[in-house]
């Protein structure tokens, strides 16, 4: 069986020539977003006398909005003003941002190697899709996809593997012929449960052990898995 390094893991390329599709998750994946947020839970706990809150972000990477609240009251009580925490670190994100996130590195290199080896491509966001379509249409990759499926479309977000499995439906491929690219450890548990590929590309968090027994591959980024596939014939290409 052929392999090939992905970072620290390797990937097997004859699976990987049989893919019909990948679907990005989008904050610290595509976008240089989640070192942003955790400055902004900094900032706003400060203001309510709850100190940095920034550290929790590595406990609800990739969780929708429902799960991000049920985690702060779980741990700082149901009395913790979540809806104003919201409010006070989604300004100061805004604040942080208001030139847009930058795109990660080889973002565009790989959406455009996918194009040429005619995969399918979708996104599977926890994020609202004002915000993700703030984000593609800022830097102009829109038209690459053929799903965007965001944290308010689904009643279950992710570790649940409910927003891979309406990823991989609305592209019409079977989950086993599609790579999920992701940065966090629920995402991964989410696209794997969905019967996917998960392929690690980590940001804040490094530390990929509680994960690496479900993993397909690693890389170090979105570049250095576009030179993957770059290397390789795909049973999509022409």
């Amino acid at each position: 069986m052929t392999r090939q390094k992905g970072g620290n893991e390797t990937m097997d390329l004859e699976k990987l020539k049989t893919i019909k599709a990948v679907v990005f998750d989008m904050d610290g994946l595509m976008f240089d977003s989640e070192h942003y947020v955790q400055k902004s839970w900094d900032i706003a706990g400060e203001k309510l006398g709850y100190g940095p809150l920034g550290y929790n972000i590595v406990n609800t990477l990739g969780t929708n909005l429902t799960n991000r609240k049920k985690y702060f009251l779980e741990h700082y009580g149901n009395d913790f003003p979540f809806d104003e925490f919201l409010q006070t670190y989604r300004k100061a994100y805004y604040d942080l941002a208001k030139d847009g996130t930058p795109a990660k590195k080889g973002l565009h290199e790989i959406l455009e190697v996918l194009k040429e080896k005619n995969l399918k491509i979708g996104v599977a966001t926890s994020s609202t899709r004002e915000h993700a379509l703030d984000n593609f249409e800022r830097e102009q990759i829109t038209h690459y996809f053929d799903s965007i499926i965001t944290g308010e479309m689904i009643e279950h977000g992710k570790p649940e593997p409910d927003i891979y499995v309406e990823s991989c439906r609305q592209l019409k491929v079977d989950p086993k012929d599609a790579i999920a690219l992701e940065d966090a450890i629920n995402g991964i548990r989410s696209a794997y449960g969905a019967g996917m590929n998960p392929v690690m590309i980590p940001d804040i968090v490094q530390d990929t052990s509680k994960v690496d027994a479900l993993l397909f591959g690693k890389c170090k980024s979105l570049l250095e898995f576009a030179e993957i596939l770059k290397s390789i014939k795909l049973d999509t290409e022409e």
